[in-house]
This record gives C-alpha cells, sequence and structure tokens, in this order.
C-alpha cells in the first residue's frame, strides 16, 4: 500500500496561511511556525502527521500529499478544518 509521511501547518484563514508561507519561503523553520501557529495538536511535534496510507485523511489533503513532490511547501490546501501548508517528507510503496 502507498505511504506517505507529511508535516502541515493548520490555520483559520488563507491570508494567514500565505503569510506562514512567505515565511517559511524567506528561511524560517517549518517546524518552529507549526508550533507557534498552528490549530492542529501536531504542533507539538512540529506539525508531523507520521505515517498514513492513501484514504486516510480528507480527499483535499490526500491529493497533495499522494501527488505532490517530496520536501516542497504546498498550499493553501482548504479542506473542512481550515487551511493547511504541507510537506510531504517522504512516500513509499
Amino acid at each position: 500500500m502507498l505511504r506517505a509521511s507529511a508535516r502541515h501547518i493548520l490555520v483559520d484563514t488563507e491570508e494567514q496561511c500565505l503569510t506562514l508561507k512567505q515565511q517559511i519561503a524567506a528561511g524560517e523553520d517549518f517546524a518552529s511556525i507549526a508550533k507557534a501557529h498552528s490549530n492542529c495538536p501536531s504542533k507539538a511535534q512540529g506539525g508531523a502527521l507520521g505515517s498514513f496510507g492513501r484514504g486516510q485523511m480528507v480527499q483535499e489533503f490526500d491529493e497533495v500529499v499522494f501527488s505532490a513532490a517530496l520536501n516542497q511547501v504546498q498550499g493553501p490546501v482548504k479542506t473542512q478544518f481550515g487551511y493547511h501548508l504541507v510537506e510531504v517528507t517522504a512516500r513509499s510503496e
């Protein structure tokens, strides 16, 4: 089964998501930003979600995780939970 590992930052607005993405692009640490700003309990691990299979996350998130290039910040990705920045850290069969 195809599996992936990813980390994410969840916020309430697209504007906040874009601002954080710019900070990461400017060299700020993804994990530090996740710890400071994410609404998800995964913020305690710097946004790390661990390993999961296709279909275990909501569809919009799943599509990005199983198609995006590795180690590149994707987003904003809108889901029922809010707006995410997503970085796929690994993918395997």
